[in-house]
């Protein structure tokens, strides 16, 4: 039964063709701003500074949303969240983005619905400013050393596998493309699946340390690849589920 597994997808360049944070750096003209601030600033701060700069401008919170909504979404991918929320998989989203961009973007696409969890850096508005702060409190390091410090994405990983019963056959799916989703990819256990993007630097990160992963790996190239992966891996549990089913009533 597809209610049996949980897929977690990072966000962008994974359910997203871009990524979020330069997409509205390059499309709202802070390209010069950006290179100024870059390697002064940790990557959470950087943003907020450029939302900052935004609101100087006089720049309003529903103009960076109509940004967001030109990112593009492919329709196959939308077409597997539904299909895979429909088959009743418990779908999140764990993202070094922020809360803003990914409902914004998802809500645009019909989608957000469908997601039960999102994990990621909070925002709000403030004064009709947009803020980003991190997910994790500066002031108490989560002490991941794969991870930046505002969100470790395997100590998500592991909240959802302890809330997870343990009369539960649970299988988790980790799709992803970035370095920081190698550490989540190391929490996976056997009977677990990541989905690593190809030539991307989780991929890149798994040929190099094969030995440490416990979970079986499947990458992809295209959406549209992702999309028949996911289907796949979704079916096959289900008919493992009922096949386990099968012989217990047997």
């Amino acid at each position: 039964m597809a209610g049996s597994v949980v897929i977690l997808f990072d966000f962008d360049r994974t359910l997203i063709e871009d990524d979020s944070d330069r997409w509205v750096i390059t499309n709202m003209g802070l390209k010069e701003l950006f290179h100024q601030f870059q390697h002064a600033l940790p990557w959470n701060s950087l943003m907020d500074r450029m939302l900052e700069e935004l609101y100087t401008q006089g720049k309003t919170i529903d103009e960076i949303a109509e940004c967001l909504k030109g990112i593009p979404f492919h329709p196959h991918v939308i077409a597997v969240i539904k299909s895979a929320h429909a088959l009743g998989c418990d779908l999140k989203v764990v993202s070094d983005s922020n809360l803003f961009y990914i409902k914004t973007i998802l809500e645009h696409n019909g989608v957000y619905n469908c997601f039960s969890e999102i994990t990621t850096n909070p925002a709000l508005v403030d004064g009709g400013r947009l803020r980003i702060f991190p997910y994790h409190d500066a002031a108490s390091s989560h002490g991941c050393d794969l991870c930046p410090p505002n969100l470790c994405k395997g100590r998500v990983i592991q909240q959802i596998r302890s809330s997870i019963s343990e009369n539960e056959s649970k299988r988790i799916i980790y799709v992803g493309d970035g370095m920081n989703d190698f550490c989540p990819t190391l929490k996976l256990v056997a009977g677990d699946c990541v989905v690593p993007r190809k030539n991307f630097p989780l991929w890149g990160r798994i040929l190099k340390n094969s030995q440490l992963v416990k979970a079986k790996v499947y990458e992809w190239e295209d959406s549209e690849d992702l999309a028949r992966i996911l289907l796949k891996l979704i079916n096959s549990k289900s008919i493992e589920d009922q096949i386990s089913l099968s012989t217990t009533q047997s």
